[in-house]
């Protein structure tokens, strides 16, 4: 069954403000500077929860979201920085001119969270955020590889059965839906499963994208156990180990989540 988080967006606004504290921050500063120098946009930033360490730590921050009720709940919950401008939540799908307009060349870092699998059309995308980086701008993305256990998000499944159910989201797409509906998941949940299915992306494709888009690798960090299953089950986060890790194609079946820091080169 869909995990509470997916239920309560003050449950995942929360978890995203300790995982971001507790895991993201360390290993940005371990490359990067982090204060009140520093201009931030989070683009698809859910509900703001990434967004409010780095705003405690001084820096100011712009969150894009295509979702309305989203947005709506991040401006709800960062109501305080809002009113200071400190911060600021805008409805908007990052292609539209109006976005490159207002933010071109704006930013020292963009965050994207959990994003990257979503996005179609990956190679238009990662070269196309650049416009909105200063010069010697940094990308931070934490994803999962599309072939670990639970890449397809299953856990969305209102199947119990389903939404523990590892790799069953490699199965071909008309397989994976014929099961999807034999246990009952309602059409906008499959159709949800099925569009991340066709934008999910491993290690090795992200690595190349990159490369491809002119960035340079700066930092990077495997995880056998995704940090943020600390606050969604209280498993304590697993560093891969380092022959899995160099291990292309084979680390994606076994490593529950990448973080990378990426800069214009």
């Amino acid at each position: 069954m869909a995990l509470v988080q997916h239920r309560d967006e003050k449950v995942r606004f929360q978890q995203q403000v300790d995982n971001t504290r507790s895991h993201v921050i360390p290993f940005l500063t371990s490359s990067m500077k982090i204060g009140p120098s520093v201009t931030i946009l989070d683009i698809g930033c859910g509900d703001g929860g990434v967004m409010v360490p780095f705003l405690e730590m001084g820096c100011r921050t712009t969150g894009i979201e295509l979702d309305a009720q989203k947005a709506g709940f991040a401006k709800e919950f960062l109501s305080d920085y809002v009113a200071s401008g400190k911060t600021s939540i805008v409805n908007l799908n990052i292609y539209e001119e109006s976005a490159l307009a207002t933010y071109r060349s704006q930013f020292d870092l963009i965050i994207l969270k959990d994003v990257i699998e979503h996005i179609p059309d990956q190679e238009k995308f990662l070269p196309y955020l650049r416009q909105f980086l200063k010069p010697g701008g940094r990308i931070y993305l934490g994803f999962p590889p599309w072939y670990m256990p639970h890449g397809g998000h299953q856990q969305v499944c209102e199947s119990r059965f389903l939404s523990v159910l590892p790799y069953f989201h490699l199965l071909p797409a008309f397989l994976y839906r014929f099961v999807l509906r034999i246990f009952g998941e309602s059409e906008p949940v499959i159709n949800e499963l099925l569009e991340i299915k066709s934008t999910g992306i491993s290690i090795e494709r992200f690595e190349r994208l990159a490369r491809k888009s002119g960035y340079e690798i700066e930092n990077n960090n495997h995880y056998l156990t995704n940090p943020i299953y600390q606050y969604k089950f209280g498993w304590k986060p697993r560093e891969q180990n380092r022959v899995i890790r160099s291990l292309p194609h084979v680390r994606n079946y076994f490593t529950t989540c990448v973080y990378y820091l990426i800069r214009m080169q």
